[in-house]
């Protein structure tokens, strides 16, 4: 069905499913090693993990699969916050801790070295496939990791992203649609403009570049990876529908919420992170509504709520949690990734007949 795939000889997989590289602990090293094995390619999130967290991961991963799998990194921001906004977004934050019994303020934590060091282990574990979120990187890094023979996939959610992503040198863009769940990938222009669906986006796409498309955003099954390889994709990634599988290290809270939401009960957010991101509507996100002109930007107001949601998880209170889904949950599954995997196989091969 598709043993001609530029993507496939590529990436050197079976079946053109990449699993999304989520951030947060999600993707465990048995959630990524379950994927590869299985004939897809699993992504190690690695945006907010130290160097020697994600050497560690490799090296368990590397372990448990001999097939090819992938990191995935954020491309940094270095925003400012003057005192001022600090101690307003403190003031908004504030009911939230006192609810949760937190007592010490938050202050904005970025290292600044931080992507600059998970490149070297990138390249030191010499890792198959290094994917990029939130922009693309020096041109000096693109050369230096396709030295090491290390494919590279770019992330865009418009044309004119995905045109930068193939004139910087990517070998594989992934067009992500507005459906997508948790942060999207906007970088060249505003998000609101950004918000094309996949539908939309994967054709256009597809025409004005020559590297493979990889269609994101909204695709759960068999059904959505076919069709977007009939409007020009050559493979899909997809993020949702692994949050609630077996191997998954979602909170249980979040698998919980994704199993038993509705299309209607996602939206689009900036109140956890300073940055856009669709998740499940819940009190933090409604007490947040109005006053995300006042929030710091991506990664500050992400650092600023670090505390909440990590104390909401551990006193089982989602409505403080920052619950990231696409806008497909009812298709979620609480099963094997291998089985998801081979359901999708099979739903494509059937409608292929």
């Amino acid at each position: 069905m598709w043993s001609h795939s530029r993507l496939l000889e590529l990436l050197n997989i079976e079946h053109p499913i990449i699993q999304a590289g989520m951030a947060g602990g999600v993707t465990t090293p048995e959630l990524v090693t379950t994927v590869s094995n299985a004939g897809g390619l699993g992504t190690l999130g690695a945006g907010y993990m130290a160097p020697e967290a994600i050497r560690d991961s490799i090296q368990k991963i590397k372990h448990l699969t001999r097939s090819p799998f992938g990191v995935n990194v954020f491309v940094p921001e270095f925003p400012q916050a003057t005192k001022n906004e600090i101690r307003r977004v403190n003031e908004l934050l504030e009911p939230f801790r006192n609810e949760l019994g937190i007592n010490a303020e938050s202050k904005p934590q970025v290292d600044e070295k931080l992507f600059e060091k998970q490149i070297m282990v990138i390249k030191e574990q010499q890792v198959p496939v290094c994917s990029f979120t939130f922009g693309i990187p020096d041109q000096d890094i693109i050369k230096d990791l396709k030295n090491e023979g290390i494919v590279l996939i770019g992330t865009a959610t418009t044309v004119e992203e995905a045109v930068l992503n193939e004139q910087s040198g990517m070998d594989v863009v992934v067009a992500q649609g507005s459906e997508a769940g948790g942060h999207r990938g906007t970088f060249s222009g505003s998000s609101s403009k950004s918000m094309i669906g996949t539908m939309s986006l994967i054709p256009q796409v597809a025409d004005q570049v020559s590297i493979p498309v990889v269609a994101a955003g909204g695709i759960m099954d068999g059904r959505g990876v076919r069709a977007s390889m009939v409007l020009g994709a050559e493979g899909a990634q997809l993020g949702t529908a692994f949050v609630t599988c077996k191997e998954s290290g979602a909170k249980q809270q979040h698998k919980e919420a994704i199993l038993h939401t509705k299309e209607t009960e996602t939206v689009m957010t900036t109140s956890f992170s300073g940055k856009p991101a669709r998740g499940i509507r819940n009190h933090f996100i409604e007490k947040m509504e109005g006053y995300e002109h006042e929030l710091l930007d991506y990664p500050l107001q992400n650092s600023m709520t670090k505390g909440i949601r990590k104390e909401a998880a551990i006193q089982d209170r989602p409505e403080f949690m920052s619950l990231w889904s696409g806008q497909s949950p009812r298709l979620s599954q609480n099963k094997s990734a291998a089985e998801i995997i081979q359901s999708i196989i099979l739903q494509m091969e059937k409608i292929n007949r």
